[in-house]
C-alpha cells in the first residue's frame, strides 16, 4: 500500500466541516467527559442530529464519531469508554447493554489496492443485546435481537439471536435463556 496515494473523495460525512468541529468541542466538554449527567450527554447528541429514545443511560468518556449517523433505541445502556466510530450508521435497538470498553467499528480500508481505499459499513443492534465489557463489533455486522457478546470477544460477522457468542472470533457457545419463554413452559405445563 501507498499511503501518499491515499485519498477519499467519496466519503460522505454527513455534515459541513464547521458542523463536525462544533461537535469535537461539544463532545469534549460533555458526552467524552467525566461529568455523569447522562440527560446533558443525551441532549448534546440529539443536538446534532442523533436519535436517541427514552431512558437511554450514558456513562462518562462515551466517543460518538458522527452523532447524525446514530440512533439508539429506548432504554439502552451506553457505558463508559464506549467508542461508536460511526463513520457509517449505527442503529442500537433497546433495552440493549453495551458495556465499558465496547468499541463499535464502521470502517475498514481495502488493504488489496495501493490506494488504501477506506469502506464503511453500517452496524445493526437489535433489541435486548448485551455487548459485555471490552468486546468489538466490526463493519457490516447484524447484532441478532437478544444475543450476547461475551468480554473481549470480537464479532466481524453477524450475531445469532437469542445466542450467546464468544472468542476472537466470535462463535456461538450457546442459546441465551429467555425468561418469559422459560415461564411460560412452566405455566402451561402446570395447567395441564
Amino acid at each position: 500500500m501507498r499511503l501518499d496515494l491515499f485519498e477519499n473523495p467519496d466519503f460522505d460525512r454527513g455534515r459541513p466541516k464547521w458542523v463536525e468541529l462544533l461537535w469535537i468541542v461539544v463532545s469534549a466538554l460533555v458526552v467524552e467527559s467525566w461529568i455523569p449527567l447522562t440527560r446533558l450527554k443525551v441532549g448534546a447528541l440529539r443536538m446534532f442530529g442523533a436519535r436517541i429514545g427514552r431512558g437511554v443511560v450514558i456513562k462518562p468518556h462515551v466517543r460518538v464519531k458522527f452523532p447524525w449517523k446514530l440512533e439508539i433505541g429506548d432504554y439502552s445502556w451506553i457505558g463508559e469508554d464506549v467508542w461508536i466510530d460511526n463513520l457509517a450508521p449505527v442503529k442500537i435497538g433497546s433495552h440493549s447493554c453495551l458495556s465499558q470498553g465496547v468499541y463499535l467499528c464502521t470502517g475498514s480500508h481495502n488493504w488489496s489496492k495501493q490506494t488504501f481505499d477506506l469502506v464503511t459499513r453500517s452496524i445493526t443492534i437489535d433489541d435486548q443485546v448485551w455487548l459485555c465489557a471490552k468486546s468489538s463489533i466490526g463493519p457490516g455486522v447484524h447484532v441478532g435481537q437478544g444475543a450476547v457478546l461475551t468480554m473481549g470477544g470480537i464479532a466481524m460477522s453477524d450475531l445469532e439471536t437469542w445466542t450467546i457468542h464468544a472468542g476472537l472470533p466470535a462463535k456461538q457457545v450457546r442459546k441465551r435463556m429467555q425468561d418469559g419463554i422459560i415461564a411460560d413452559t412452566y405455566r402451561t405445563l402446570k395447567k395441564g
